[in-house]
Formats: structure tokens, sequence, C-alpha cells
């Protein structure tokens, strides 16, 4: 269980003013159901996921955490730039007390990053960073993945491979999952949850959080637009 009591975070905004992410927010996200998270860019869907992790600390308000939750999973990685890619995968092994011979061996074959695994990950594109911090965080087991996105990167084989991995991790875990994609939403996701004006919506129906997002995006384009 994850549990927000009265949780507010903002950051101060050029012209002295604040950018609200939560404000007084309550909810708990509940251990078995899948969450999607749908917002406008900028609406404060990392923040979010940092703050479910620990990653950030709220302005007001406490999160209380029970379970073992990943780290958020996004095209940023969570990897150390000057390590190699296998150096990265036995460290976080290591934090995590699991075998670091089976940790890489799954690793190297689902990332198929070949002979970069001992390159530094400075030299890698984002999508290679995300694809070694997706392989690394699906090796362990966790009872709250935490993903942003990541599943957009690589060919249409990689990505088959991410939701593959996705089917077997929440038959024993939950996904939070931040995406644009409603097609993948629609696929992992029990309900949906629309980040907006520092309150986090649920709704019970994914499609009905899908429509809600899509309105939102028209209403935002329009008044850009006038």
């Amino acid at each position: 269980m994850i549990i927000f009591d009265n949780v507010s975070k903002a950051f101060p905004r050029p012209d002295g003013g604040k950018k609200v992410i939560l404000d007084r927010f309550t909810a708990a996200f509940r251990p078995g159901v899948n969450i999607g998270i749908l917002g406008r860019n900028g609406a404060g869907k990392t923040t979010l996921m940092n703050l479910i992790s620990g990653g950030d600390l709220p302005d007001s308000g406490r999160i209380l955490r029970e379970g073992k939750i990943s780290w958020p999973l996004g095209f940023r990685g969570g990897v150390h730039g000057k390590l190699t890619g296998a150096q990265n995968t036995r460290f976080i092994a290591d934090i995590y007390g699991k075998n670091r011979n089976r940790v890489l061996d799954f690793v190297a074959e689902f990332s198929e990053l070949g002979p970069y695994l001992d390159m530094p990950v400075r030299t890698y594109s984002a999508g290679m960073r995300a694809r070694l911090a997706f392989g690394i965080c699906m090796a362990i087991e966790f009872e709250y993945y935490l993903i942003d996105e990541v599943i957009a990167v690589g060919d249409a084989t990689f990505k088959k491979k991410c939701k593959a991995v996705f089917e077997q991790r929440r038959e024993n875990a939950t996904l939070l999952l931040v995406s644009h994609s409603s097609g993948l939403l629609r696929s992992f996701c029990d309900i949906g949850g629309v980040l907006h004006n520092g309150q986090l919506t649920f709704y019970n129906d994914i499609e009905e959080a899908i429509g809600v997002h899509e309105d939102l995006l028209r209403i935002s384009e329009a008044r850009r637009r006038a």
C-alpha cells in the first residue's frame, strides 16, 4: 500500500509564482490495482513518480509506503554514467541482495545491448540507457513497478518483449504506468488517474480517464490558439 496523506508539492516559476504539482492530495495506491497516469506535458507526472518512490519529498503532508517499490523507470534511467552497463547491473544487484550473474544474464539477454554492456553508460543514447535500466528493473522482483514511458524505446521486437515481461510481473506486482499510449494503458491498467491543476483524479474505467485527458488536451490547445 502507498498512501498520500494531504500531500502538497510545488516548484518556483521564473515569474515569481509557483508551479503546483499536488495540492493537499490524499489517496491510496492499492496493491493489485494497476494504474495508468495521464496528464499533459509539464503537469508533474515524473515528479509524482519521484514522490511515490521516495526520490523526492513533499512540501507538506506525508507519504506512507509498504512493500518494495522500484525506482522510477524512464528515459533518464537511474544508472550511473561513468560505470559500464555491466557494472551498473552488478551494483544494483548487490544493493537488492540479488545474484549478480543471474541479474546480468537477464539484462544482457533482455536489453540486447551486446558489447555496449561493457562500455560506460555516458556513451549510450537515451534509448540504450532506458533499455539497460528497464532490463535491470525487470530482473529484480518489486511489489510496485513505476514505469514512465520507457516502453516507447526500441524496435517492434523489443517493445513486444517489454509487453511480455509486463504481463509476467503484474501477476505478482502492481504497475503504475505513465504513458501517452492509450493502447498501452488499455492493455495493462485497471483504472486511470488524470493529473491536472494539482490533483490526481482517479477513474474506475480506464476509457473514461483517457477521454477526460484527451478533452483537457483539446481545451488547452484551443486556448493556446485563441
